[in-house]
């Protein structure tokens, strides 16, 4: 009988869980003051694998990451540039190896990243919720890709 009641009391939450999408948006974000209206996939692929340094404009771009172990950085990845966070980490290790560049500066999670956005006009970061806060604009929203 217990265990007839702890079902009922948990069904709802189980089917409320299955209905949920197995997959999140990424907001690629930018200080609220900085003249970047939006992106591109490729602008962003461009600066975040370091093939590009600047805005659209001209303007230098510092761009923040989140630490290699973070378990969302590689679902990030894999959405913007269909990578694995292997071939990402092997990209920027030749990258790296020969002085070409280096990769963005990783910050500790997520609240850092809102943090530095909201002090820098010409920082670039990413994020796997929608900036509400006051000083925090979204220039690129990206579908996470669906885990088969």
């Amino acid at each position: 009988m217990a265990l007839r009641k702890l079902f009922r009391k948990f069904a709802p939450l189980a089917l409320l869980a299955c209905a949920l999408p197995a997959h999140a948006d990424f907001y690629i974000v930018v200080h609220a003051s900085n003249p970047q209206r939006s992106l591109t996939q490729k602008e962003a692929v461009d600066l975040f694998m370091g093939r590009s340094r600047a805005f659209a404009n001209g303007d230098f771009a510092l761009i923040f990451d989140l630490p290699r172990d973070n378990p969302r950085r590689g679902d990030f990845y894999k959405a913007l540039t269909g990578m694995s966070v292997a071939q990402v980490n092997s990209y920027w290790s030749r990258l790296m190896f020969s002085g070409q560049s280096v990769p963005p500066q990783a910050l500790a999670d997520e609240a850092a990243m809102a943090g530095m956005l909201r002090r820098n006009p010409g920082a670039l970061g990413w994020l796997s919720r929608e900036p509400t806060e006051p000083g925090l604009r979204a220039v690129l929203v990206i579908k996470e890709a669906a885990n088969p």
